[in-house]
């Protein structure tokens, strides 16, 4: 099946309640492709080799958490950002990135779907525009048993802080770089937090706080995003979709 390219766009705008979040780059179609979506790429980053997957799987439309177009990045069009641009335009690509909107999504969002892999029951989302959410682990754990958990579904070996016997039951998560979040999870009087990434300043927090202290990797973190949202669009519209997953360790 396919669908017009605006139209699937006006309804991923609608079903990510994009109009809700003040973000560092644009949410929705970021690069103008092929007027009809009859198959998606989707991806962490709109990196070249996301973009060169998408060409090679035949998708009209590259779908992913982090687009193009960065506050904080050359606004200029040379050399590895024209490249990712001409290659896609060459194609007619479309690309399109939902970031915090996709975090904070309550079913889809990588918070939400990071939670399920890991048999968290999410109980609320809280925090700067609700991009933290608290959940319960089924029964105590200790944090080994609980990093045990995160180092065979992520499939890589988080950095934690923390004693490895100590007892886990409640849960603050934050996927991707949102270390900074921390002391809002000690705040909140939980057992541990997760993220993707961790900065110097953690470790000292984890250890006079005695709150665990979880770092499992950006990437890793913020995989099953993209992928929900994905399957929702083949689900309601019967578009087809291949997840091309980049090896990036950080």
């Amino acid at each position: 099946m396919t669908m017009q390219r605006n139209e699937l766009m006006t309804w991923l705008q609608q079903e990510l309640a994009v109009d809700m979040f003040k973000d560092y780059a644009p949410n929705g179609l970021q690069l103008q492709g092929k007027a009809e979506i009859g198959h998606i790429t989707c991806a962490v980053t709109a990196s070249l080799a996301a973009i060169e997957a998408a060409i090679e799987n035949g998708s009209d439309l590259l779908l992913v958490h982090h687009g193009w177009f960065w506050k904080s990045e050359p606004t200029v069009i040379t050399d590895w950002k024209f490249k990712r641009i001409q290659t896609a335009m060459q194609a007619g690509l479309n690309i399109a990135g939902y970031h915090l909107p996709l975090d904070a999504h309550p079913v889809l969002g990588n918070n939400a779907q990071l939670g399920k892999v890991l048999g968290l029951e999410l109980l609320s989302q809280f925090g700067h525009q609700n991009l933290l959410a608290e959940g319960v682990l089924p029964e105590v754990q200790s944090l080994q048993e609980l990093t045990n958990k995160i180092e065979n579904v992520l499939a890589r070996t988080p950095t934690v802080i923390g004693n490895p016997a100590q007892s886990i039951k409640r849960v603050a998560w934050c996927t991707g770089g949102a270390q900074g979040y921390f002391q809002e999870a000690i705040d909140a009087g939980v057992d541990a937090y997760i993220t993707g990434e961790i900065s110097e300043s953690q470790y000292h927090l984890a250890r006079e706080t005695g709150v665990a202290f979880v770092s499992a990797g950006h990437h890793a973190t913020e995989k099953f995003g993209v992928q929900a949202l994905a399957k929702y669009i083949e689900t309601h519209h019967g578009i087809g979709f291949q997840f091309f997953d980049e090896q990036n360790p950080a």
